[in-house]
């Protein structure tokens, strides 16, 4: 049956379009229940036993919720004992349109075969689907089509043998679509009603998202915070630019300031400043807000105060607070200052925390504290506060009302005890956003049978190149081995130098669910004692690894170069080699150091060392900068998997080798790409830094009276490269720190979609990543484009569409810049373990930065760092302390703390606070009586940048 509507349209032109769409109406669309036996279905997903214990349904029952449910309720419907679900397609398409997250997770729940949910396309459904009345908005059509299919269903599944008790039960929190529901002869319940009837699991009622009439109930009557405005009017104020849109990013170190970055062309994006809890205005970490500029006269400096959330305070501790953050400032100093008007969108997800039992007996509302500073304390609902004390666990969050000081919500799930290593590493997954969970089998059935070997018709199509004498240099304990290089005389003299990258490509073709999957991870992440693979073991440790003495596909970057490292020519070639050796960098140190040692593989490593030092001292004329940042090694007990050692990674000459090589074939393969691919080239840049970003390093070298140029990446090297003090030889690393705390964000980006194609950190014209396609995704789609360059493979319309290789981009920077943070929490967690143990250390430090009441300290011994806070012994009374802002200095009882100063701490583990365990540095020298220190409850914070290869 095929049902057709007409309408006209008018164009851009001004003429007139004539528009026909047909929408098809079927018969055989079956209904997907095991006691039909009117459709003729294979395998039908809604049981015969199909019966919830439920004191309100104690009846056999099919559950079918409406649009809001899915959306608002999906934890509940993601719980093990809901089951036997109808999802219409009228649903579904709602729910698609307006929540991406929501969507994926109940197609999920549908694809899980356990869970019985059963899609029913009820808009191609002939007795289903319903035409759109007149003066009828598309919302109540929608509720409408949803009353029809539960009662088609209903009459449908009557008459069928042993249904006679079976009911269909509509799910709405909606009142209207609830009475009219009844008033066709449906049994219809609130979500709410339901799940409390159930008798099997009361504790799912703690997974119940509040709906506006319950989180009015636990709000004072007090107004905290200004209206919302509706998204008109927010609109309007775009367009005329009486607001800006941007997303909100709070700080980690002050609950009351926040900044909303807002997106511009090139030079133009700004950041707004934002202080203080009314103009925040219950915006939340990473949502995107609408917000107003303050007139100038408000303008204020971004406040040095490190404050922490202690819960809720009366009006004169609030206002005292508050005043904390204003101080006199420069009008240099002074940003951009605005206040939160309106939530363009929310981007709430579920938070990983611990619950802070009320004090009151038997009460059941409690306030959540997350494991991320940045977002609120959230007030939630449960019965279970007993049983989660200790417990990490994740809660979502429902709404924030103008009356309430927190956001409210509901618990979500427990993740075990707090402290426990897989609990802690599962929070630190969930809440940087990695995914980890197992590759489903739709992702493993793409991947080769085993046993498998190179064929002769690979060998046709690939340049054999195993005769050559290949080596891989790694870190230890390394398996899957991205790139491995070679260097051999030629008999004209000069040198023929190759790297050999796996061939990833040939293994995940574009399009199916283990490409798919792999674009979605876009990077495997390390942690200190696990990794979390972007495509499955067997090819990241096995058939793509270029492991020692067996035969793999690789991807070749072969150049011809003369003994000062000029490249004469390039080529590239999809190749077969045969690694004849996996070398640690140490062990190819030894190598190359060792004077009786002249095999084939010590000539190579030494011809390559040689060359690898003139392209370094080349690029470093260039401008190239050479940063530091503390990088620390655990050493891992093999039987408890515990840290028992620590310290700084020591780093070799051949980790430089390997890096210029890396970096020189990334060059020359940007370069190809974007001269075949002009459009559609992925790339990789480094913006150069705004000169703002560099005023504390300059205040920081002038403190010692250096001076510090940063009028370009070659100014700021050469002047790093002088800037030494006789006696203070670690001056030198400290200035290369914080210059690296000065850089940006390196990102992909696809070349049709940007004009600025520079890598400010190497002094690159342009630049990709094509070395590791193992670990990052963006290497595999630069490996296709290169292929397709050479004639070695074919393309596809995605390889080849600018808007979707800008959007890739997107993601693969959202996922890599999560991954760092991740690795960082995880040595943060594998630091506090190792300290656990070892009680108090006393090492020497350096002041890294200078704040109103707290300094931070850096243990270059273990590349640890520490905030030390301010208070008097006796808690009454503050200490006496003066910041200078241009400094910066803080002056404590007389001593005066300045950027770079040595200091004495003892270190050890504060675990007095079970969710923020934290490595405590208190001073010993210099001694500052009646004053002591505090830790925050964040811990230390290890930063572990490398060079962007």
């Amino acid at each position: 049956m095929l049902k057709t509507k007409t309408f006209v349209k008018k164009t851009r032109s001004g003429g007139v379009m004539k528009i026909v769409r047909e929408h098809y109406l079927r018969d055989d669309i079956w209904c997907g229940s095991e006691f039909c036996v009117e459709c003729k279905q294979d395998s039908p997903v809604l049981q015969k036993e199909a019966c919830i214990e439920s004191n309100l349904c104690p009846f056999t029952h099919y559950l079918i919720p409406d649009t809001n449910v899915v959306l608002h309720q999906i934890d509940i419907l993601e719980d093990p004992l809901i089951k036997n679900v109808i999802i219409l397609q009228t649903v579904l398409q709602e729910v698609r349109h307006r929540s991406g997250p929501i969507y994926k997770r109940i197609k999920d729940i549908i694809h899980d075969a356990e869970k019985h949910f059963y899609t029913f396309t009820n808009e191609h459904h002939r007795e289903t689907f319903i035409e759109r009345l007149q003066a009828e908005s598309a919302n109540d059509r929608n509720d409408r089509a949803i009353r029809v299919a539960a009662k088609w269903y209903g009459e449908h599944l009557k008459n069928a043998p042993a249904a006679e008790e079976l009911k269909i039960v509509l799910l709405t929190n909606d009142r209207g679509n609830k009475e009219k529901a009844e008033e066709t002869g449906l049994i219809a319940h609130k979500c709410d009603e339901y799940v409390k009837s159930l008798i099997a699991n009361p504790e799912l009622v703690d997974r119940l998202a509040l709906t506006s009439d319950d989180s009015n109930e636990i709000t004072s009557s007090k107004l905290l915070f200004p209206e919302h405005l509706p998204l008109s009017k927010i609109q309007t104020g775009i367009k005329n630019n009486t607001f800006l849109q941007g997303t909100f990013r709070a700080s980690r170190d002050n609950y009351l300031e926040a900044t909303v970055f807002v997106q511009g062309e090139g030079e133009d994006s700004k950041e707004v400043l934002i202080q203080g809890l009314q103009n925040l205005n219950r915006a939340v970490h990473q949502d995107v807000v609408a917000v107003e500029l303050l007139p100038r006269d408000q303008w204020v400096a971004p406040s040095s105060v490190v404050l922490q959330d202690e819960g809720p305070k009366d009006e004169d501790e609030a206002d005292e607070t508050e005043t904390m953050l204003k101080s006199e400032a420069s009008e240099a100093m002074l940003k951009p200052t605005g206040k939160v008007v309106g939530i363009i969108k929310r981007n709430w997800r579920p938070f990983c925390g611990m619950l802070s039992k009320s004090q009151i007996k038997e009460a059941t509302r409690h306030l959540f504290t997350p494991a991320d500073r940045r977002i609120p304390r959230i007030r939630v609902e449960t019965r279970q506060a007993i049983a989660l004390e200790g417990q990490r666990i994740m809660v979502a969050i429902d709404g924030w009302p103008k009356h309430s000081r927190y956001p409210n919500g509901h618990f979500v799930r427990n993740l075990g005890s707090a402290g426990d290593k897989e609990t802690e590493t599962e929070v630190l997954l969930l809440e940087h956003d990695v995914p980890h969970q197992a590759f489903s089998q739709a992702v493993l059935s793409f991947l080769p049978k085993m046993p498998w070997g190179i064929t002769e018709e690979d060998m046709k199509k690939r340049m054999d190149l195993r005769q050559l004498c290949v080596c891989s240099v790694d870190p230890p304990g390394c398996t899957d081995i991205d790139d491995a290089l070679h260097c051999r005389d030629l008999e004209n003299g000069n040198l023929e130098v190759g790297v050999h990258i796996a061939d990833v490509s040939h293994f995940i073709r574009p399009g199916n669910a283990l490409d798919q999957e792999a674009a979605s991870r876009g990077t495997t992440v390390y942690l200190c004692d696990k990794r979390i693979d972007m495509v499955p073991e067997l090819l990241s440790s096995n058939l793509c690894s270029l492991r020692s003495n067996v035969d793999r596909f690789a991807f070749s970057c072969i150049w011809e170069v003369n003994h000062e490292a000029e490249i004469l020519s390039t080529r590239f070639t999809k190749s077969v080699i045969n690694s004849k050796a996996s070398l640690t960098y140490a062990e190819a140190q030894m190598r190359i150091d060792d004077a009786h040692m002249n095999d084939d593989i010590t000539r190579s490593l030494r011809g390559l060392n040689k060359l690898a030092k003139i392209l370094k001292r080349k690029r470093i004329e260039k401008g190239a900068l050479t940063l530091s940042s503390p990088e620390v090694r655990f050493h891992i007990d093999s039987e408890t998997h515990d840290p028992i050692d620590l310290q700084t990674k020591e780093l070799k000459e051949t980790n430089s080798m390997v890096e210029e090589f890396m970096l020189l074939a990334n060059i020359s393969v940007a370069q190809k790409i974007y001269d075949e691919f002009s459009e559609c080239a992925l790339l990789r840049k480094h913006p150069a830094p705004p000169p703002s970003n560099y005023d504390i390093l300059i205040k920081a070298a002038k403190s010692k009276n250096l001076e510090i140029h940063t009028d370009s990446a070659k100014a700021l090297a050469d002047s790093l490269d002088e800037a030494k003090l006789d006696g203070f030889s670690y001056l030198n690393t400290l200035l290369r720190i914080l210059a690296t705390r000065c850089m940006m964000q390196a990102v992909y980006f696809c070349s049709g979609m940007d004009s600025d194609f520079h890598h400010y950190g190497l002094a690159s014209a342009i630049y990709t990543h094509f070395t590791s396609p193992i670990r990052r995704y963006a290497d595999i789609i630069v490996h296709r484009l290169l292929a397709v360059a050479i004639g070695a493979d074919c393309t596809y319309p995605d390889l080849m569409d600018k808007h979707k290789q800008s959007a890739l981009c997107n993601n693969l920077n959202y996922r890599h810049k999560m991954s760092q943070y991740a690795q960082r929490a995880s040595v943060a967690f594998h630091t506090q373990l190792f300290f656990k143990s070892r009680g108090n250390l006393n090492e020497d430090g350096f002041i890294l930065f200078v704040r109103k009441n707290a300094i931070i300290i850096l243990i270059p011994k273990f590349g640890l760092e520490g905030t030390v806070f301010f208070e008097h012994k006796d808690q009454k009374h503050s200490p006496s302390l003066t910041f200078n802002e241009e400094g910066p200095t803080l002056t404590v009882e007389k001593h005066t703390f300045s950027m770079f100063d040595k200091v004495k701490v003892t270190i050890s583990l504060d675990a007095s606070n079970i969710q923020h365990q934290k490595i405590r540095m208190a001073l010993i020298e210099p001694v500052i009586p009646g004053v002591s220190v505090a830790a925050p409850e964040d811990g230390p914070v290890v930063k572990r940048p490398k060079l962007d290869r």
